[in-house]
């Protein structure tokens, strides 16, 4: 553990609690793909695959339990909560996001660094987070107006995957041989694309006028 994965981890925590907060406090989920948030529950699942049978730390496992039972909240309250599901634009959010899971499951198959049902699914999890995103960032150049915990949510997600390529590099000068080329192609893949939302996102903040995307 590092300044930079600690930072990293308590961003991506951050990121979560923002949509919780929204989606709790405010009873709404406009703006929020139901697609990406699905792609991330299916993200955590095959993940933390080992979380019953490998504990490294209390701090690792306490971490995997918050994003897999926030993850799921998330889901169950866009698609069964009697108030925050009629917020939910599905006309707008129309990313046909299980083209994605069979590529990167394929991919997963051939490239992974142990052919074992464990690392496979691990892998996986890397290259399906790299792009569920996608469907969210889309959904954001069609509405265009963009409310601030929506914003904050992506711009904490983006920055969590930054702080990790940061702390990747770190730990490349820092410890010996430590080189895992997939999860730093898959890492470097997913904060590509943020670059144009973090343009986006900082042109709003320092103009103090609301978030917008160009169609």
């Amino acid at each position: 553990m590092n300044i930079f994965r600690l930072a990293g981890d308590m961003t991506h925590l951050a990121s979560v609690l923002v949509l919780l907060l929204k989606i709790h406090t405010i009873k709404s989920c406009a703006g929020v793909s139901l697609k990406t948030q699905e792609l991330y529950a299916i993200v955590f699942v095959t993940r933390y695959l080992d979380i019953f049978t490998d504990f490294i730390s209390l701090y690792n496992t306490v971490m995997k339990l918050i994003f897999l039972s926030s993850s799921f909240s998330i889901v169950w309250y866009m698609r069964s909560h009697k108030i925050v599901r009629r917020s939910y634009d599905k006309d707008q959010d129309t990313f046909r996001h299980w083209f994605l899971i069979l590529p990167c499951l394929l991919l997963a198959c051939l490239i992974n660094e142990k052919f074992s049902f464990n690392e496979v699914m691990w892998t996986f999890s890397l290259y399906l987070e790299a792009v569920a995103i996608l469907p969210q960032l889309v959904l954001l150049q069609r509405t265009r107006n963009i409310d601030n915990l929506t914003g904050q949510y992506v711009f904490l997600l983006g920055a969590y995957r930054s702080l990790y390529i940061v702390n990747w590099i770190y730990r490349y000068f820092t410890e010996p041989h430590y080189v895992h080329w997939i999860p730093w192609l898959a890492g470097i893949i997913q904060t590509l694309l943020y670059a144009d939302f973090f343009y986006y996102y900082f042109e709003s903040w320092k103009n103090n006028r609301k978030l917008q995307l160009p169609a």
